[in-house]
This record gives C-alpha cells, structure tokens and sequence, in this order.
C-alpha cells in the first residue's frame, strides 16, 4: 500500500495531497479521536476554523487552527459536507476559510465525515448535551420499529447490549444544564418532547437532582414502555416528593388511568376540589396528616402546634363527611389527594 501511495504521489501535486490526507485521517480513525480532538486537527490541517455538528437541534463544535474553540460568531462556511451514518444523514461538517475553497478541502471533508460517522458510532455524541429531538422520539415512541430504535439509541450515543433509563423532567433550569448536573461522569441525552422534558441515560442511580425540579422515572428495560411509565410518574411528584420511580407507585399507578370525567364526579374528589377553592391551607393540612399519620408529626411538617392541627382535621372531616380517625376514612382521604393532585397536574 505504502509502495502503491509512492507511485501515485509522483504522478501529480494534487494526487499527492490527496494521499496525504487520506492518511492523515486514516490515523486518528485508528487513535479512536472524539469530535472535538476531530474538529481541532482538521482546523490544523486546513489552516482555518473548522465546524461539525450532530443532528439539526445540536450544538456547534468548531475550532481554530490554533487549536482553541473557534471566535463567535462564526464565519460563513466555504465548503460544507453531510456525515451520514447507515445511510441517513446526522450532521455536517464545515471550514469557514476566508477566500476561495483550497482544492483539497472536498477531500478533507469528505475523510472528516467519515471519521466523525465513525466516533459517533464509536461514544455518540457529547456526554450530556440536549440531543436531536427527533432522535429522541424515534427512540422513545411507541410507534417505532425495534431497528429504528436501535439505530436512534446507537446515534444518541447508547450501546444496543444495554438497557437505557429514561425519566420526564420539569423544570425552571434549561434542560442542557439539568442533564449535565445529574451524572456528569456519565451519558446523558436531553430533549423536550410535547412539553415535557425527556432524559436517556445507561444508569440514573445515584443522580444529583437538581432543586426545584421534578421527574418521574421509568422503569421498563424498553425504552417506549419506560417513556410513558416516566411521564405516569412524574404526575405522581409533589413539592414533598419531587422525583418519583414508577416501580415504588404499585398499585397507586392505577388512579393515573382513571377517566377525568370519572375523577371529577367522585363526591370525595369534588369536596376536595371545593376545599382546595375555599380553604387551601386545610388542604395542606390533611396532605400533611395523611404523610405523616399523626398530629404531632403533621404539626411538625406545618410548623403549628398539634393542637391547631386537630382543630382543622376536626373542621375538615365534618367538612368532607369522613371520620378521619379510622383507617378507612384516612385511606378514602389519602386516595382523594392523589386523584386530586392528578387532576391538577
């Protein structure tokens, strides 16, 4: 091969350039490079800021010929190619060189393509970044093919031999920010789908959950199944019990599938809705009885004395029509909450 590549580059400049940088790139596909390692040798190579992206929602990764992340804003790009992988298009690749195109940049776009085709396969994109959207639905839907499927998670950076977590998220902070915070040192692809935030991951024990969020966790080793247990979760979570695993609910998953209509017309329900319109704070009051079991302990969570704790609880049994000193009627109260709070949701 190498006696071949001789023959070749003494027939002409630009056979010889061409060889050269086939080779060039030949070598770091063997290093196993990641993207930017990728972006910040051809920027080298070609003496000009260099660019790739994966899927249509991700972020830039381009740098400069000397080696650092590349001025904002970027500059128009000269030359441009797809990355494509199994036959479908996933990114692209650029230089933004002042000037006109160097005859070579078609060849160097071409062998970064592939390389970046290859590393993509290889880790998959950045570790916690918010992911191709469209990636993510494929990946989760219930209406894909187990090959699309397969071939999203591979994309989205997920081995086929292992199961991926999956949870629904709210919350106030962006969602690349959250997916970075929970496993650093770990895989973490973002999306927000319909409204609701989507997370895939190999593992989510041991996530940092950032304050003033909620999640619910599936719990299905098939990602579709995972994805609509996450969300059933998530209705589940409270200011008291932000994040929620489908697995812990049980039978309590059951009230989710309960229709509206139904929930609505339930007369415990409705006295709960009435007291939530006209006395919220006696709301709160039952919630915290019926966590803790006790007065003391719900005067405790309420920071009020238990005596003004049993005052309410006496004002709101008679208000509901329920004997809240019974297992029954605390557990018709504890169920009520639940329907309420889904109804809410």
């Amino acid at each position: 091969m190498e006696a071949l590549a001789e023959r070749l580059s003494q027939l002409d400049p630009e056979v010889r350039g061409t060889v050269q940088v086939v080779a060039f790139y030949d070598t770091l596909m063997r290093r196993r490079v990641d993207l930017p390692a990728l972006a910040r040798a051809s920027a080298g190579l070609a003496e000009c800021p260099a660019g790739i992206r994966i899927g249509a929602a991700g972020r830039p990764i381009r740098m400069a010929p000397d080696g650092r992340e590349a001025a904002d804003p970027p500059a128009a790009a000269s030359s441009t190619g797809p990355v494509t992988l199994d036959e479908e298009e996933i990114g692209a690749v650029w230089l933004e060189r002042p000037g006109a195109p160097h005859p070579l940049d078609v060849v160097l776009l071409d062998r970064l393509a592939i390389a970046v085709a290859a590393a993509v396969e290889r880790y998959g994109p950045a570790r916690a970044t918010m992911a191709d959207p469209a990636l993510v639905e494929l990946a989760v839907s219930s209406e894909t093919d187990e090959a699309s499927r397969a071939r999203a998670l591979r994309l989205l950076g997920f081995p086929g031999d292992r199961p991926v977590r999956v949870a629904a998220v709210r919350s106030p902070l962006p969602l690349g920010r959250v997916a970075g915070q929970l496993c650093p040192d770990r895989p973490v692809k973002a999306a927000l789908l319909g409204g609701v935030g989507v997370l895939l991951a190999a593992d989510l024990d041991g996530a940092r959950w950032p304050a003033d969020m909620r999640a619910g966790l599936g719990a299905d080793p098939r990602p579709e199944l995972a994805w609509a247990e996450a969300r059933t979760a998530l209705r589940f979570t409270t200011a008291r019990e932000p994040v929620v695993r489908y697995a812990d609910l049980g039978a309590l998953a059951l009230l989710a599938a309960v229709p509206t209509e139904a929930a609505r017309r339930n007369p415990d329900v409705a006295a709960l809705s009435r007291l939530a319109a006209t006395a919220p704070e006696d709301l709160e009051t039952l919630d915290a009885y019926c966590a803790t079991g006790s007065h003391r302990a719900a005067a405790e969570l309420l920071h009020l004395h238990h005596s003004s704790v049993a005052r309410r609880l006496d004002r709101i049994a008679t208000s509901l029509g329920l004997d809240l000193t019974t297992p029954a009627g605390v557990a018709r109260a504890t169920t009520a909450l639940t329907v309420h709070r889904l109804l809410d949701d």
